[in-house]
């Protein structure tokens, strides 16, 4: 296959299952690369029949290669992914690279949040910093295995808030004030959260590398 498929054939896979992050990148890369339709063209693990990666890394970013990687390989398709995490300043970094397992169940949004607001219910707060970090990794597939990769960061520092605000977003959103605003990331609008968030960032800072990776010709996705 080469030249530029048609519209709804998928170009590039988000390494990951979360809808809502899904949702960032399209929104993020809409009209931005030439000829891509975002809706179709930009699709999630699931869509691709792509393989659930372990995040066996001990970084953010070794854990987004890990599962570019993996994927780009096994799809045949440009690869995205992201680690990311909220980092406590009081925690020394955590939860950092377990924050979607803080509370020991994978993916439970409440939990973790509760957990941590219990954990830090004593600490004061002019010593609630904490950042959203994010290291988003493409990887290009090629005849012989991944033919280029780039990894990207971005952080989102603010306040950890006493409880939840806002019904947006996802994760620790209702929980983070961003520095220099008075509402949750779970109470700003999408545009708002994707100008300054740390994922936003992040895809933001890959968008050279996809643009080229996209104006290559394609090859032949992984028959396995």
């Amino acid at each position: 296959m080469s030249g530029t498929p048609a519209s709804g054939v998928p170009r590039l896979v988000l390494a990951t299952h979360n809808k809502g992050k899904l949702k960032e990148l399209r929104e993020l890369l809409r009209g931005q690369v030439p000829g891509l339709d975002v809706d179709t063209q930009v699709v999630d693990a699931a869509a691709a029949g792509a393989p659930d990666v372990a995040e066996t890394g001990v970084t953010f970013a070794e854990n987004s290669l890990l599962k570019a990687r993996a994927v780009a390989e096994a799809t045949g398709l440009i690869a995205i992914a992201d680690d990311s995490g909220l980092a406590v300043d009081v925690l020394g970094g955590a939860p950092g690279i377990f924050s979607a397992r803080w509370s020991g169940s994978h993916g439970d949004d409440v939990a973790n949040l509760n957990l941590l607001l219990a954990q830090l219910s004593d600490v004061p707060d002019p010593f609630r910093g904490a950042a959203f970090v994010c290291a988003a990794a493409l990887a290009v597939p090629g005849p012989d295995g991944i033919a280029r990769e780039t990894v990207e960061y971005g952080q989102l520092e603010g306040t950890l808030l006493r409880e939840p605000r806002g019904e947006g977003g996802f994760g620790y959103d209702p929980v983070l004030q961003p520095q220099g605003m008075d509402r949750s990331c779970a109470e700003l609008s999408s545009e708002e959260k994707n100008a300054i968030s740390h994922r936003g960032q992040a895809f933001r800072a890959l968008l050279p590398a996809i643009v080229s990776a996209l104006s290559e010709p394609l090859s032949e996705p992984n028959a396995n």
